[in-house]
């Protein structure tokens, strides 16, 4: 556990000024927000959102956007098949439309046709009349594809978010707050995000004629935003999910009521945690293991029933990824030979049984075990597809640019990135990330680190407490929700609970208060428990037949140590 340097002094007189509770002060603090007026804006999502006419590209589309709507040109949006492009994919097309926009959506098959932009769709929609193609969460690194559009008549604008290359796609537009030069501030938007900027300059223009407000969007921009893990320490990204969960809370779209339905989710349980852990799922096991096209008709249809048909299907496919996820994770754990040494830099499997839509999860799950970036392909016949997942230490899409002249096309963020590549290209891909991963890495201390918030003993421990914590939500990446620290508290209960005996009940104690707590996955422990621990964990309620209490999830346990205390 690594604990913050403390800083009681200044967060009393920081409490006072923000008007926070003095934990949430000494939080929020130690995170760098270290003005009291900005922290208490940035808690409530306060911020006025920047013109997005400072974003490089949009002051070139919109007009040409009006034209195509205007003169009825066939358009098309391309969008990516996980939950930020189909979220994208349904704001841009839904926008449009209310315009008076000859639109359709296209959204590639993952299997048949792989990520991003191809030459082969491109092809297709200018025979079938297109002359005006956005694309939405992906294209900024598909210069080839570029040139297509070019040579077979297409118009194309590209919107997407993702770690800009060394040269930008020739398109009509490219919209990207990566791309160099850019004035808008907030580079770290989902795609999502960048396309509700795109839609509300168009809804500023005179095609607006039924003053649709960009706002009626913010449900969708609170699912893409979460579910792509984009950081939400972010002021405009936490503004977009706070505004975004409020419209969620209440949404007329008849395809998201069905889905909280299956997913057992009320009204008052919508939050981001919802939305990482049991919205966006669902959402991406259409793209995963059909089509992306399910979860887009879901998201637009009108009609309750096909909405609770849609819904109920994508709940199907999410029970048979998550079997998949652990058979697969299973298989690559032995073929990259994980059992016998983990000492490896990186992790590589390939096999020709993967799921190609399931790569990605079985790389998260290898990189979160084993603390080491990971590369998972599923071998085609002639191609085949990877996805990367990577740690702090490891910036896993420039890796990927280091070998590109082994790939057919990549693209990506620092931790997470795909790529598609020639087979007879494998061994030597896999040789030289080994390559690049030991060089990087080398003598560093490859092991996960724990960031402890503060320190609140249990005497502080009441509803209170628990209401200021909720405060800090929305959590998610970059932004996690508070890890708090407990020292030298008495076991004075444990037992193992749950399947298989997984976890850890417990009752802590430091000799005046006792403390339930629940240490998931943590079973084994109690053939050793100390009998005096340390504990990281975060404050959450236990509702047991109507009874609400509270309750310590341990993240983490350690023996206490009595000499380096005393010193």
């Amino acid at each position: 556990m690594i604990h913050p340097q403390p800083a009681v002094e200044i967060s009393k007189q920081f409490a006072d000024q923000a008007g926070l509770n003095p934990v949430i002060a000494q939080i929020l603090y130690n995170r760098g927000f270290t003005d009291p007026q900005s922290a208490r804006a940035f808690l409530r999502g306060e911020m006025a959102f920047p013109d997005p006419a400072k974003m490089t590209g949009i002051s070139r589309a919109v007009p040409r956007i009006m034209r195509a709507v205007s003169n009825k040109e066939a358009i098309y949006v391309y969008g990516d098949f996980d939950a930020d492009g189909v979220t994208s994919t349904t704001l841009l097309v839904s926008a449009l439309r209310a315009l008076g926009a000859n639109v359709q959506p296209y959204i590639p098959h993952r299997v048949d046709e792989g990520y991003g932009l191809n030459d082969d769709a491109l092809i297709k929609l200018a025979k079938q009349g297109a002359r005006l193609v956005i694309t939405v969460d992906c294209g900024i690194r598909s210069l080839a594809e570029a040139e297509t559009a070019k040579r077979i008549g297409l118009d194309m604008i590209i919107t997407d978010h993702h770690s800009v290359g060394p040269d930008l796609p020739d398109a009509f537009a490219v919209i990207n707050p990566k791309q160099p030069n850019c004035k808008y501030p907030e580079k770290m938007l989902a795609g999502v995000g960048v396309t509700y900027k795109l839609v509300e300059q168009l809804l500023k223009t005179s095609l607006n004629k039924r003053g649709l407000a960009a706002e009626d969007f913010l449900d969708l921009v609170a699912i893409g935003t979460v579910a792509d893990l984009v950081p939400l320490q972010s002021h405009e990204n936490r503004a977009l999910v706070i505004r975004g969960l409020e419209k969620l809370k209440q949404t007329n779209r008849l395809g998201l009521q069905a889905l909280m339905e299956v997913a057992s989710i009320t009204p008052a349980q919508v939050s981001a945690y919802a939305i990482g852990f049991m919205i966006a799922p669902r959402i991406n096991a259409a793209g995963r293991l059909d089509s992306a096209m399910t979860a887009y008709e879901l998201l637009t249809t009108t009609d309750r029933f096909v909405a609770s048909e849609y819904a109920q299907k994508l709940q199907t496919l999410n029970v048979t990824r998550q079997q998949l996820t652990r058979e697969m994770q299973e298989l690559a754990r032995i073929q990259a030979g994980m059992e016998t040494t983990a000492n490896t830099p990186l992790i590589f499997a390939s096999n020709p049984d993967f799921k190609q839509g399931i790569v990605g999860l079985v790389a998260g799950r290898l990189t979160e075990e084993y603390y080491r970036p990971s590369i998972v392909v599923q071998q085609g016949p002639e191609e085949s597809h990877g996805s990367c997942r990577s740690i702090e230490e490891f910036n896993i899409t420039e890796a990927l640019d280091q070998v590109a002249d082994l790939l057919i096309r990549h693209g990506g963020h620092a931790q997470a990135a795909g790529f598609t590549i020639h087979n007879e290209n494998l061994p030597l891909f896999r040789e030289r990330m080994m390559e690049i991963a030991g060089d990087e890495l080398t003598g560093k201390d490859l092991r996960p680190r724990l960031e402890i918030d503060a320190e609140v003993p249990l005497h502080k421990l009441d509803m209170r407490l628990y209401d200021a914590l909720s405060s800090m939500e929305p959590c998610g990446h970059g932004y996690p929700a508070p890890i708090l620290c407990a020292r030298k508290l008495r076991v004075a209960d444990c037992r193992t609970v749950g399947k298989d005996n997984a976890h850890l009940k417990l009752k802590l104690t430091d000799g005046a208060l006792e403390q339930d707590a629940i240490a998931f996955r943590f079973g084994e422990y109690i053939r050793d428990l100390p009998m005096t621990v340390d504990v990281a964990y975060q404050l959450e309620i236990n509702e047991w037949q109507g009874e609400r209490r509270l309750q310590m999830n341990v993240v983490d346990i350690r023996p206490y140590d009595y000499e380096a205390r005393r010193n």
